[in-house]
């Protein structure tokens, strides 16, 4: 089965990551299938960069989207007065 999921990459204590479609089994690190985005959560504005058109066709064939990336993908509504 095909998982969306967070690769690290970067340096000791400076973690930037690549947004992955994996096989469910391999290591983290392992080979990828391909590389659909990035993530530093490092960087003033943390953002996640993804190609939603890649990510959007994982998913029509079955890919599921690991938790951090869907909590990533679709942040809570801010609460305010």
């Amino acid at each position: 089965m095909l998982c969306i999921r967070l690769a690290r990459t970067g340096a000791k204590k400076k973690p930037r990551y690549r947004v992955v479609v994996i096989e469910k089994e391999r290591a983290r690190n392992g080979r990828s299938v391909e590389v659909v985005g990035h993530y530093n959560p490092m960087a003033k504005r943390a953002g996640l960069v993804l190609d939603q058109e890649r990510v959007q066709y994982w998913i029509s064939k079955g890919a599921q989207p690991s938790s951090t990336i869907s909590r990533l993908m679709n942040p809570p509504a801010a609460s305010g007065p």
